[in-house]
């Protein structure tokens, strides 16, 4: 029987399996046709505990144009989460349904808890403020397109760096190739958490931070931008001082290059300027159309329909260890090991000793 993989978070891959999934989004959007059957037979869950609407649709949209069908929910009210069942029966459930499974979560770890005793691929599209790794697939693949390498580039992400899953998976899956740096820039209140810097120090990462756009955007190759959350702030005063550091305009981007591009997992409210959607640099849009085509490429390697992809064994950098007392249990009230009580606590022990829990990726202190 082959291996199960799962796509949790964007280091579950290799970079030369990455390097598979963006070759064959590539020639599907060349020839869509040519996979149009691809997914006869197949069924997609989709487990939508939180709204989405570019998520949700891509996804749907992917495997019904692989020639695949899509059960599930978009609101937990219309399953059996009404009647508390918990992640881990949900998932045993729908692995004798369907051939994969898609979740969205507002607790973090809850895809992770899925995937442990699913009997399908799982794929997290988003959990919390953790992670949400086919985003950053789709970062990745854009960013590719653009450029023709994922390497040597500096990338500035800017707005709500504190809270923004989508930023701290960009980071994650961005470092891991060669000199690349970042310009991180926000208000203080939403700077990027120390512990993600601490990791790109310890890899040897070049960053720095910024507080408004005139001071990172002028030699980035990269723009991501994302809002800046009006109701992450207690103090409106404070967040009146701040909040046009984080707005996008025409003036703001005569400092930037010519051939940067300008990336946002969007929805947006009003940090991008409107002029700018005419601006060549602008790929937002054609980034969330690009998202369809490698969810397309991710379900057909995860279900063994584009070679030994799942089979492959992906090098891991960590050893996961069952926590036996409670100094080892994780304490972040947003982790799903605080929300289902019957869940073991797991961590990760990291080559420089420092232990994560395994489902929310906090630091264990």
């Amino acid at each position: 029987m082959d291996k199960v993989r799962h796509l949790i978070e964007p280091l579950d891959f290799t970079t030369e399996e990455l390097e598979d999934l963006f070759k064959l989004a590539d020639k599907i959007i060349e020839n869509p046709k040519e996979y149009a059957h691809e997914c006869d037979g197949k069924i997609l869950v989709t487990l939508f505990y939180e709204p989405s609407t570019r998520t949700r649709f891509s996804f749907e949209a992917a495997m019904i144009r692989l020639g695949g069908n899509v059960v599930g929910f978009s609101d937990p009210d219309s399953s059996s989460v009404t009647k508390g069942e918990n992640v881990p029966d949900t998932i045993r459930i729908v692995s004798g349904y369907a051939d994969v499974a898609v979740i969205r979560h507002p607790v973090e770890g809850a895809p992770k808890a899925a995937s442990l005793f699913s009997r399908i691929p799982v794929i997290n599209a988003g959990d919390g403020g953790h992670q949400h790794p086919t985003q950053t697939l789709t970062d990745l693949s854009t960013i590719r397109s653009k450029f023709g390498r994922l390497d040597n580039l500096k990338i500035g992400i800017c707005g709500d760096l504190k809270y923004g899953r989508t930023t701290h998976s960009l980071v994650d899956a961005m470092s891991r190739y060669e000199n690349n740096s970042f310009v991180f820039i926000s208000p203080d209140e939403l700077r990027m958490p120390a512990y993600i810097c601490d990791e790109l120090k310890q890899k040897g990462q070049t960053f720095k931070e910024a507080r408004t756009i005139e001071e990172g955007i002028s030699d980035v190759d990269v723009f991501y931008m994302t809002r800046v959350q009006r109701e992450r702030f207690s103090d409106l005063d404070e967040y009146e001082r701040v909040k046009d550091s984080c707005i996008l305009t025409p003036e703001k981007m005569k400092l930037a290059k010519k051939d940067m591009i300008i990336l946002h997992p969007l929805p947006r409210v009003n940090e991008i300027h409107p002029d700018i959607d005419d601006d060549a640099r602008a790929y937002y849009f054609r980034q969330a159309e690009r998202g369809m085509y490698i969810r397309m490429s991710l379900l057909l390697h995860l279900l063994n329909l584009a070679g030994d992809f799942c089979r492959n064994n992906t090098a891991s950098e960590h050893e996961v260890v069952i926590a036996e007392g409670e100094a080892e249990m994780c304490k972040n009230p947003k982790c799903i090991t605080a929300n289902e009580s019957a869940l073991k606590h797991r961590y990760y022990v990291h080559r420089n000793g420092v232990k994560t829990c395994d489902y929310c990726g906090r630091i264990i202190e």
